[in-house]
């Protein structure tokens, strides 16, 4: 199923790869003399400096899991290849919100990749989502924590700069 798979263009899988050997190597390596030297400090039932360095190596790990996950489940995206015809992710999308009346561009991108601040929207977000397989002059109902929006979609279209 399409769903099961993150879809994210070579580059990000690249980047993700490197950091995920990053956090592997130095990054366990620098919580690991972490926590020895907290121990050093003694009595480890009131030890606050062991307390954070554990804190900090569950978010390692953490990390850690959450990109194996996204790279276990990674289908390298060729944005180029695409297809005008149907909303995908690696394209952008010009709707018009007929709940807000007003008129907004999203770039429908892989999880790793989203920022709504500078819209990017992630394709397993409710309106990334939604959006997805549907064609200009399609009306699509969303369903948002805010409630339902009814876009209908003006343009879709290629970015021509890196986001």
């Amino acid at each position: 199923m399409a769903e099961d798979y993150v879809y994210l263009p070579q580059k990000e899988i690249d980047r993700l790869n490197a950091e995920l050997k990053e956090l592997r190597g130095a990054g366990r390596n620098d919580i690991a003399e972490k926590i020895k030297e907290a121990k050093s400090f003694g009595d480890l039932s009131e030890n606050s400096e062991y307390d954070e360095a554990k804190s900090d190596q569950a978010r390692l790990e953490a990390r850690i899991a959450d990109i194996e996950y996204t790279l276990s489940r990674v289908k390298v995206l060729d944005e180029s290849s695409l297809t005008l015809d149907t909303v995908h992710t690696g394209l952008s999308v010009k709707v018009y919100d007929k709940t807000y009346d007003e008129t907004d561009t999203y770039h429908i991108v892989g999880l790793t990749q989203a920022n709504a601040a500078e819209g990017r929207i992630s394709d397993e977000s409710p309106i990334g989502r939604g959006l997805l397989g549907h064609k200009v002059g399609d009306t699509v109902v969303i369903e948002t924590p805010m409630g339902n929006d009814e876009l209908e979609i003006l343009e879709i279209f290629r970015v021509h700069h890196e986001l």
